[in-house]
């Protein structure tokens, strides 16, 4: 099957409850989660914390056991073909879960042992330069810094050259330069054809990176979407002008604005309800002088607030 045509991931009616000790009432993390993630896309799965992420990230990785539903993974069922569905996809967990006495290269090769990779076809030398740790490749992990782990967790989920990459909260607590790398490396593996799930709480890396999104919250699937039809339910845009003038003018019903700088008055309105000349109008009349005039467009963030405000 063409890979542009096929489901990378397929879930259908996705629950997990959890028992609870002593007499407390079981906790149903995932209340019936449907997702189709086509192959080749850059797929978002945001929502706030126990929305339920970690929870179907763990099912696919074949971590926890669901409670009920279907899960596909490349054209494998779950439950039918466990060992070719697992070797589909791999995973970089957010825990830095190494071992601080084998150095990056021991770890790729056990690592790639365990899924069975013989080492006629194993590409350690290759992983650690993708992930930057070649000059690394005999150092204790331990004596590595944070950042250098994360790479490596990065090298541990490609060992397989696995068709799906799940990335959970890949750049917590990283710097700027191993942000950027990260994703230089996410970007190449997908152009190559690799699918890629990306959790985060860095909802700008979801706008910049992800082509459709779904956010969830309470173990359901509260909207499903292209990263730019989502952007475009926010309603939302913010009139930003620079002036000499210091005090808050009139303005019509629906604005609400507030000064960002002390010649600097942002202005939020809904472009559904009213557009930007009425506000402009209200300063002249005002008389307030504009010395500079731009609008910002919505972002995820505001989206992802409307649907997850409780």
């Amino acid at each position: 099957m063409d890979t542009a045509q096929r489901d990378a991931i397929s879930i259908t009616g996705l629950r997990k409850t959890y028992r609870a000790a002593g007499n407390a009432p079981p906790k149903e993390a995932l209340k019936g989660i449907d997702l189709q993630i086509r192959a080749g896309s850059i797929y978002g799965l945001l929502g706030p914390n126990g929305a339920g992420k970690s929870t179907t990230i763990n099912i696919l990785a074949g971590l926890v056991n669901k409670t009920a539903g279907k899960v596909m993974i490349w054209g494998f069922d779950q439950d039918v073909n466990p060992r070719n569905s697992r070797a589909a996809i791999g995973v970089m967990p957010q825990e830095l879960n190494i071992d601080p006495f084998l150095s990056p290269r021991a770890s790729l090769e056990i690592q790639a042992g365990l899924y069975g990779v013989p080492a006629h076809d194993r590409w350690t030398d290759d992983l650690l330069a993708l992930v930057g740790l070649t000059d690394q490749a005999e150092s204790y992990t331990r004596h590595l810094s944070g950042g250098m782990k994360r790479r490596l967790l990065l090298a541990k989920a490609l060992v397989h050259r696995p068709q799906v990459l799940v990335l959970d909260e890949p750049t917590a607590g990283v710097d700027i330069g191993l942000r950027d790398m990260l994703w230089a490396n996410v970007r190449r593996l997908n152009e190559q054809g690799m699918t890629i799930i990306l959790t985060t709480h860095y909802l700008e890396e979801a706008e910049a990176m992800c082509d459709r999104i779904a956010i969830i919250d309470e173990g359901l699937v509260l909207i499903e979407d292209t990263t730019a039809a989502l952007l475009a339910r926010a309603d939302r845009k913010t009139l930003i002008i620079d002036t000499d003038e210091t005090a808050m003018p009139a303005l019509p019903d629906g604005v609400t604005a507030e000064w960002r700088a002390p010649h600097q008055l942002a202005m939020a309105y809904r472009p559904s309800q009213m557009q930007p000349d009425r506000i402009i109008d209200a300063l002249r009349e005002a008389r307030m002088p504009i010395r500079d005039l731009t609008i910002e467009q919505p972002r995820l963030e505001d989206v992802f607030v409307d649907l997850t405000r409780r």
